[in-house]
């Protein structure tokens, strides 16, 4: 045999069996999407306004923090998302303010200055990178709260290059509204003093009017529940607007058991957080301490003694919500808000029957083709369903080798694909075809036709590629997953109509002497 010809051959056995390998047994290797195995889809914007309000609120508490470090004071004020002002400063120290609090602390910030008052605006990078910054750390926010809720190989990522939509792909889920309110839970904790002299109140306003003028304060409503956990009334609260410790104080939280045996949080602070935390009890003994989760009252304790760094979240929880609570503490605040733009929900007897449809409409279409193959190129056509058969090998092993995940469209794009393969083996025959009517030999018809035919196949399989790209890079979920398995099948059809096809006319015909007929 010829050399060539047989390093040929050792490649292409190499490749379909290392394809082989890794997609066998298919029902093990291949990732089904969730229109084949049931789950939950979501889509969720991510509320980027509300990161860059946080962002403008943290730069003005800094610059207020900064400034009582250089003893002073000023007149400060939130006047947008993204601009605040300072105003009734000293004239004649605004360049050390400049020097030793804007240029240090506030760099993605410009500011503008008129007499005594400094005006300040969120430069556009900034705002940009914060943004950006907001749907990273939502996206690792929601894996962390699915990874600890135990669902297998969930599917989290961004829409598209620079978009503020996260897709989440869950499959197997069978509680879609638990699994939507631990994504979207914010579980912003804080822990504030009650303000003194103040109790429970009937209603709203009556918890604002014991506010007295001198205190900076907000009220917050409490549920008040039967034994049986069903709402039953609220109370309200006023407590001081001064936060003790919040989210980001906490180093860990767990479920635990209370003194009457209910279910509880139990969290620990860090080192910080226990500093400051100790500092404000052992001050305020005797005064109300009220834990708020997501600007509701969870509980309100009387402070006994100093407490460091430990302590637990009473609120009338079942073991349920305990552990999903626990979930969210854990994995961090959310940045920003959600909002859930799309929902799917698909049941496992529906994807079930979406595979069963899907297996017949392959075998139905690979059946015609090869039908037709055989049927109007003859023996030759023997070349093209062998082709075409190793063609299937390496997408699915290719699927399975990257772990791609296969979606009702992407069996559409496999069937789709066995077109593109036979496309190809058209052309290259009908060129054959064009030759030997022109009276070249077999073999010199065989070789003038695959060189013919090559550019055509080039260019349409390029620009099917580009447009599988677009797919890709703008689509969601099925769509991508139809764009991958595309994607895929274009390169093993080229790979299988170019090179195997070619190897295979070769080494029937190279192997003879002269040749004058052939069946096409």
């Amino acid at each position: 045999m010829d050399r060539s010809l047989l390093t040929r051959g050792l490649s292409i056995v190499a490749v379909v069996a290392l394809a082989a390998v890794s997609a066998w047994p298919p029902s093990e290797q291949i990732n089904l999407g969730l229109d084949l195995q049931g789950g939950m889809h979501l889509v969720l914007q991510v509320e980027t306004e509300d990161a860059v309000n946080a962002e403008t609120e943290n730069a003005l508490d800094t610059f207020e923090r900064e400034l009582e470090g250089l003893d002073l004071q000023a007149t400060l004020r939130q006047t947008g998302p993204r601009t605040f002002q300072a105003s009734n400063l000293p004239q004649d120290r605004l360049g050390e303010i400049r020097d030793e609090i804007i240029e240090p602390y506030l760099p993605g910030w410009n500011e503008t200055t008129s007499g005594g008052t400094i005006s300040f605006s969120m430069q556009s990078a900034e705002e940009t990178n914060i943004r950006q910054l907001a749907v990273n750390q939502a996206r690792q926010t929601i894996r962390n709260r699915i990874d600890a809720f135990g669902v297998s190989e969930p599917i989290i990522h961004d829409e598209g290059l620079g978009s503020e939509r996260i897709v989440v792909q869950l499959p197997g889920v069978d509680d879609p509204e638990r699994v939507k309110e631990l994504i979207k839970s914010t579980a912003f904790l804080e822990l504030r003093l009650t303000v003194q002299g103040t109790g429970a109140a009937p209603s709203q306003q009556a918890a604002l009017d014991s506010i007295p003028s001198s205190v900076d304060g907000e009220v917050f409503v409490e549920e008040i529940r039967d034994d049986n956990k069903r709402k039953i009334g609220e109370q309200w609260w006023a407590v001081e607007s001064r936060r003790v410790i919040t989210g980001r104080d906490l180093r860990t939280a767990s479920p635990r058991t209370g003194e009457f045996n209910e279910p509880v949080v139990g969290f620990t602070l860090t080192r910080e957080g226990g500093r400051k935390f100790a500092e404000v009890t052992e001050a305020n003994i005797g005064r109300g301490l009220a834990i708020v989760l997501d600007d509701k009252i969870m509980s309100v304790a009387n402070i006994q003694e100093r407490i460091r760094d430990q302590g637990v979240i009473h609120g009338d929880f079942s073991l349920e919500e305990v552990n999903d609570l626990v979930t969210v503490l854990r994995s961090g605040a959310l940045p920003a808000g959600l909002t859930i733009l799309e929902e799917r929900t698909v049941g496992p007897s529906l994807g079930r029957d979406s595979i069963e449809k899907g297996e017949v409409a392959g075998l139905i279409g690979g059946g015609l083709v090869i039908l037709l193959m055989l049927g109007v190129y003859r023996l030759t056509g023997v070349n093209a369903v062998l082709a075409l058969s190793l063609n299937i090998v390496l997408v699915f092993g290719a699927l399975a080798a990257f772990n791609a995940t296969l979606t009702l469209p992407g069996i559409a794009g496999i069937v789709l694909t066995i077109g593109m393969a036979v496309d190809a083996n058209v052309l290259i025959f009908e060129r054959i075809r064009e030759e030997r009517r022109a009276g070249r030999t077999v073999k010199s018809a065989i070789s003038a036709g695959f060189a013919k035919a090559l550019s055509s196949i080039l260019d349409a399989n390029f620009t099917t590629l580009i447009a599988a790209m677009f797919l890709f890079m703008f689509g969601t979920g099925p769509i991508r997953g139809f764009a991958v398995t595309l994607s895929v099948g274009i390169f093993a059809s080229v790979f299988t109509a170019v090179f195997i096809s070619r190897w295979l006319f070769d080494l029937i015909y190279n192997r003879k002497g002269r040749v004058d007929e052939m069946s096409i």
